[in-house]
C-alpha cells in the first residue's frame, strides 16, 4: 500500500520534489511508493497555482490545512531557502505530521551515511562514505559531497555544489551553485557560499562569501 504524501510549497523547488516523487514511483517494481495528497503554501502566486495544476496535483490551501489530515500523513518541505524552510519545520512540527525522506532514484548515497527525517536528494547528488547529514537537507542536481562530511540541520546543496572530504557545514548553511568547498574546512551556521565561488578557509557563521578564492 503506497503512503500519503503533502507537499509543502508551489514554486519550483516544490514542483522539482513533485518530480522526485513521480520519479520513486516508476522506479518501484511493486507499485507506487507514495500517493499526494496535494500540495499546500501560504501564499502562491497564481501562475505556480496553475503550474501545480498543470502537473496533476491539487492545492489543499495554506498550511493550516495540515491540521486536518491523518496523523500517518508524510510531509516534505519543497522550500529551497534554508532559513525559511527552517522557519516551516518549526511551526508546522505542531501538526506532528512525519518528514519523508525522499531520494531520486538516479542519486546514491554510501552505505554508511546517516540523515535524519526530510532529507531530499536531487536527480544525480553523490554522497560517498562516513557522511552524517541533519534534518531537512536538500541536495540539489548533480551535487557531490565527500567522505566523513558532516552536514547540519536544513543545510542547502544548489545545481553542482561540491563538498570535499571532511568538511563541516553547519545549520542553515546555503552552498550556491556550482561553488567549491576545498578539504577539511567548515562552514559557520546560517553562512551562505555564492554561486561558483571557491572555499579555501573556514567561513564564519552568518556571513556571505564569493568568488574565486572566497572572501
Amino acid at each position: 500500500m503506497n503512503r500519503e504524501i503533502v507537499v509543502i510549497g508551489c514554486g519550483g523547488h516544490g514542483r522539482e520534489v513533485l518530480g522526485i516523487i513521480d520519479a520513486i514511483n516508476l522506479a518501484s517494481v511493486s507499485g507506487p511508493v507514495w500517493q499526494v495528497v496535494g500540495v499546500v503554501d501560504d501564499a502562491p502566486n497564481e501562475a505556480d497555482r496553475k503550474r501545480v495544476a498543470q502537473l496533476g496535483h491539487t492545492y489543499l490551501g495554506t498550511m493550516t490545512a495540515l491540521a486536518e489530515l491523518p496523523a500517518w500523513t508524510h510531509i516534505t518541505v519543497g522550500i529551497g531557502t534554508p532559513s525559511v524552510r527552517h522557519a516551516v519545520v518549526n511551526r508546522i512540527e505542531r501538526y506532528g505530521l512525519p518528514a519523508a525522506v525522499l531520494i531520486h532514484p538516479s542519486a546514491t548515497l554510501g552505505a554508511d551515511a546517516r540523515y535524519g527525517e526530510g532529507l531530499l536528494v536531487f536527480p544525480g547528488a553523490r554522497v560517498t562514505t562516513n557522511v552524517t547529514m541533519g534534518r531537512h537537507v536538500h541536495l540539489n542536481q548533480n551535487v557531490t559531497v565527500g567522505h566523513d562530511c558532516v552536514l547540519g540541520d536544513a543545510v542547502s546543496l544548489n545545481p553542482l555544489a561540491a563538498v570535499s572530504g571532511n568538511c563541516r557545514l553547519d545549520s542553515g548553511v546555503l552552498i550556491g551553485a556550482g561553488s567549491v568547498v576545498l578539504e577539511g574546512r567548515r562552514v559557520g551556521t546560517g553562512a551562505t557560499v555564492g554561486a561558483g565561488a571557491c572555499v579555501v578557509r573556514d567561513v564564519p557563521p552568518h556571513t556571505i562569501v564569493k568568488g574565486v578564492p572566497a572572501r
